[in-house]
């Protein structure tokens, strides 16, 4: 059962976006490859790209959002799509990693991707990334969360919590409660290391200490040593992914640890990784009520279980459909009106959309609004596993 907790904060999150969108110093159009081709100039729907691990330990999440999105086109097509052209959405297999998220999307960008939802691991991101701000290409990733996925350009937006904010949310939120804080975190990763330490920095600035352990990508399937050296903690906060936090809590069980486990957003999922022996009361920061009986996240939830033979989405899924509805709103707010238009000139309305006053997305995950550099502010909620 999952019970929702109202956070009594507003994060100002998704912090990010320095350079500048098209900024490559010449007057050549960074839409066009150096052969001079515009690769949308044939297009006869919008067509929306996207890399994302489909296969691989973190399929799950790739997989989440490919649905998500798939239920955003849609419903943008049954309605119309804009002005009666309908939209495409392509997704690539980048098993999370850099080498995979840049082929994915040279093949996309040839394909005719005039826009796109970015990548889903913020390492495979940050490779898209650079691409799309060769190009000048606008992307809104749903939930690649490290702080260098958006410093990419001003192209670059997200949808997602930010890394920084989600580990000052949980240095907030932990010291307010327990005594005894220990944490876990993946060294060789971006997401989980990035996390880490803006939770160490605010920690360090709340004066108060806590126990670390970590691990890296070659060390990641026993989790004895870590349980072993936390087990008398309090708490244990986990900012990592829903696979390996899965393990540790069955490790921390095998101990006899009753320490509760408190996790950012990765650890959507870890439901399904868990078994009988974990008695440990697991909560984690999330953006998504999949429990919500209101408005659009209601409404997305009862098409994704109708869709896909009764699944429940996780937030994953919800930032995919959300990522594809804020372009889509954007490019109806920018008053596009052209299948063909180049990557670079869509990218350019885009981001003077997003970035107006008066935009904001109602969406599966609540209310957001972007600022001009690209930061996103939505209301983190806190979901507690019994």
């Amino acid at each position: 059962m999952k019970k929702v907790l109202a956070l009594l904060l507003v994060a100002v999150l998704c912090l990010g976006c320095f350079a500048a969108c098209g900024g490559n110093g010449n007057n050549e159009d960074p839409a066009n490859k150096a052969d001079g081709e515009n690769y949308a100039a044939n297009n006869t729907e919008y067509v929306i790209g996207c890399t994302g691990p489909l296969t691989g330990d973190t399929a799950s999440y790739g997989i989440s959002v490919q649905n998500g999105a798939q239920i955003a086109i849609e419903e943008i097509n049954a309605n119309g799509g804009l002005n009666g052209i309908k939209f495409k959405f392509d997704m690539k297999d980048d098993k999370a990693t850099a080498a995979d998220a840049q082929t994915g999307y040279d093949a996309l960008y040839e394909a005719g991707m005039q826009v796109s939802i970015g990548s889903v691991t913020s390492g495979s991101a940050k490779a898209f990334g650079e691409k799309a701000a060769e190009d000048n290409v606008f992307f809104m990733t749903p939930s690649a969360s490290a702080a260098n996925v958006i410093e990419c350009g001003d192209n670059c937006f997200r949808v997602c919590f930010g890394d920084p904010d989600q580990g000052t949310i949980a240095a907030e939120e932990l010291t307010a409660k327990y005594k005894n804080i220990g944490c876990i975190y993946d060294s060789s990763d971006a997401y989980s290391a990035g996390i880490y330490d803006a939770f160490k920095a605010k920690m360090d600035e709340l004066k108060v200490e806590f126990n670390t352990q970590s691990f890296d990508a070659e060390n990641k399937k026993d989790f004895s040593t870590q349980a072993e050296a936390l087990k008398d903690c309090d708490v244990v906060f986990l900012p990592i992914y829903y696979t390996e936090a899965g393990l540790i809590a069955k490790a921390f069980a095998a101990k006899g640890s009753e320490a509760d486990i408190f996790g950012s957003d990765g650890l959507d999922g870890v439901a399904d990784q868990i078994d009988e022996t974990v008695t440990a009361n697991i909560k984690y920061i999330t953006p998504f009520d999949v429990n919500s009986e209101e408005g659009v996240t209601a409404k997305f939830v009862k098409a994704y279980k109708e869709k896909y033979d009764g699944a429940t989405p996780d937030q994953f899924a919800a930032d995919g459909y959300d990522a594809i509805m804020a372009i889509y709103e954007a490019m109806k707010a920018a008053g596009v009106n052209d299948v063909t238009i180049a990557p670079s000139e869509l990218c350019d309305k885009l981001v003077a959309a997003v970035t107006a006053e008066d935009f904001k997305l109602v969406g599966a995950t609540g209310e957001m609004t972007w600022d001009a550099t690209g930061a996103c502010t939505k209301v983190p909620q806190i979901v507690e596993l019994n």
